[in-house]
């Protein structure tokens, strides 16, 4: 069957699936703006329930806001750090977990949930559509700036009420994700978490169910 894309192009769409990498080490070299161009109207094509668009993106150069977002990073790191006992807490300590000050640019991707009114399609039995929408848009970001050879690295440890604040969103608009954006020397064969065994990989037979949960195939 022909689909529209041939064998090639075929392979780079599953190539970059494969490559993507949550970089923390960065270069400090700028990203083009016709690159960065790219990346976000990539992530603007990403499907959106009710075609509502939820996301918006900020651009955060200045290094005294990102300062400012490493601070309440560092805190929440802090507490997270004393959930893991013993060599675990040892573990996550010695884990490069950011490159806020470090990338070329931080984003911030937020979803504004009162877009387009209280009543929106898709979202009438299902109300968080919206916010699956705007993570769509990070992974299409995600992909495209892989495709470019820019590195991202998702933050997540950060509290959403201060990241709000320190983004100075308006009352409706939360935050989704703030992305380390910038190029980097490498991207890694292997995921770093992966690599540094902090968790197992699941085979993918014991992710596949039929007909609901548990269910297994019976030819």
């Amino acid at each position: 069957m022909n689909n529209g894309f041939n064998e090639k192009e075929r392979e780079a769409v599953y190539r970059v699936i494969r490559e993507r990498r949550d970089v923390r080490r960065f270069k400090s070299d700028p990203i083009p703006e016709a690159v960065l161009g790219r990346i976000l109207i990539a992530a603007m094509q990403a499907p959106s329930v009710g075609y509502s668009q939820p996301w918006n993106f900020i651009l955060v150069k200045d290094l005294e806001v990102r300062r400012k977002v490493k601070e309440a990073f560092s805190r929440a790191n802090e507490e997270a750090q004393k959930m893991f006992e013993g060599g675990r807490g040892e573990k996550y300590a010695s884990l490069k977990l950011e490159g806020i000050l470090d990338s070329a640019l931080n984003i911030c991707v937020t979803c504004d949930r009162k877009r387009f009114g209280p009543v929106v399609l898709g979202r009438t039995a299902q109300p968080d559509m919206d916010l699956y929408s705007a993570v769509c848009a990070v992974q299409n970001l995600w992909l495209s700036a892989r495709c470019e050879g820019v590195g991202v690295g998702w933050v997540s440890i950060i509290k959403p009420e201060e990241l709000a604040a320190l983004m100075q969103l308006p009352e409706g608009v939360v935050p989704i994700a703030y992305l380390c954006v910038g190029y980097t020397d490498a991207f890694a064969p292997e995921p770093e978490l992966k690599t540094a065994g902090w968790l197992p990989q699941v085979p993918f037979a014991d992710l596949i169910y039929h007909d609901g949960w548990g269910g297994k195939k019976t030819d």
